[in-house]
């Protein structure tokens, strides 16, 4: 009885052996295997971080790339400006050389190898106009100035920027200091300069610094702005078209601009009767404002305007409009003022032009 007791803890004491020893394999395997992923996931981390570091420099690159281009893009729009300078002064010179020939011709100039020799400079000065011609449309910009919106953005408007007698009107308006009533009655009783800063305004000039930089650099334009009354931002080139390469009439009336402050109320009739008082009709207009208009020809008697009243002005105020000209709309929508995007987007339709309710952070 005895040697079967040992023998049977013999046989326990191994069992117990066996299965410690198993389970040690089992976790020896499962610490194995634990530690191949950690590796394998270090593999893939590092190959990732290597992936975006060199994303990262092509994305560098590119920018630099692209500012690069941005700058040999606007010494180009320069260089343009400064042959169509060229060109104007060429011009004014071969007129003074017509007059000139004609003048000896009526005199009956015994020496006829002066005229000759005139004519001869004719030519080579008609001959340096072409080659100037040539040369700008072959390094053609699209403008005398440049805009750059915020963050490098380009946009998809739709807006038709071509024409020969391009006008912008902008609505300076008190309604343009705010979206709500309650905003702009509290901007226009704050200092001067917090009511220039505000972020509709600002959002309004720098619709026409964005406009003024697409225009074509061959066509002329005018900018009208409006509240009560209207007239160009330049006084003294009233009833006169200027020209899109004059880059320093383009610059004053940024600068001018930004002088304003908006007030009053809204006459559209005025707005569309100043475009009476140019030498040619407009053949594009840009017309940027946030609402109906509050009054016609003349103040309203009462302090209020209803809804219905302003849609009645504003369809008296399309009228005055000339025919075939498109008109393109872009609305910065007034609280309160919920027939104004339909109507205008009419009248944009009607008209052949293009109508925009832009993002707060366009252009």
């Amino acid at each position: 009885m005895p040697r079967r007791k040992r023998q049977a803890s013999t046989f326990n004491l191994s069992f117990l052996d066996i299965m410690s020893c198993g389970f040690g394999a089992v976790v020896l395997v499962f610490l194995l295997i634990d530690h191949s992923m950690e590796v394998e996931s270090r593999t893939l981390n590092a190959e990732v971080f290597a992936e975006i570091a060199l994303l990262e420099e092509d994305i560098k690159e590119g920018q630099e790339g692209l500012v690069a281009l941005r700058n040999a893009i606007s010494s180009t729009d320069v260089a343009i400006v400064e042959a169509q300078g060229l060109a104007t002064r060429v011009t004014e010179e071969l007129d003074r050389y017509e007059s000139l020939i004609a003048s000896l011709e009526e005199e009956k100039a015994s020496d006829s190898r002066d005229i000759e020799a005139l004519k001869a400079e004719l030519n080579l000065l008609e001959e340096r106009i072409k080659e100037l011609r040539q040369s700008a449309e072959a390094r053609a910009g699209r403008s005398a100035r440049e805009f750059t919106g915020d963050g490098n953005r380009q946009y998809l408007t739709g807006l038709n920027l071509g024409g020969e007698r391009i006008v912008i009107l902008l609505d300076v308006s008190a309604s343009m200091l705010a979206d709500k009533l309650v905003n702009v009655i509290r901007l226009r009783n704050m200092d001067d300069n917090l009511q220039r800063e505000a972020e509709k305004w600002v959002r309004a000039l720098d619709t026409v610094d964005w406009l003024t930089a697409q225009l074509p650099i061959g066509a002329r334009y005018q900018v009208i702005t409006f509240n009560t009354t209207a007239g160009p931002v330049l006084p003294q080139t009233a009833g006169q078209w200027l020209d899109v390469a004059d880059s320093v009439a383009l610059e004053q009336i940024a600068t001018t601009l930004r002088t304003l402050l908006p007030s009053n109320g809204t006459s559209l009739h005025n707005a569309f009767d100043a475009l009476r008082a140019l030498p040619d009709p407009p053949d594009n207009i840009f017309l940027i404002t946030d609402g109906l208009p509050t009054q016609g020809e003349q103040p309203p008697k009462g302090t209020t305007v209803s809804g219905r009243k302003r849609l009645e002005l504003y369809r008296q105020a399309v009228n005055k409009l000339p025919n075939g000209v498109p008109v393109n709309i872009i609305l910065a929508p007034m609280e309160g003022d919920p027939m104004a995007a339909s109507e205008f987007w009419q009248l944009a339709q009607v008209s052949g032009g293009s109508f925009m309710a832009p993002a707060r952070d366009w252009p």
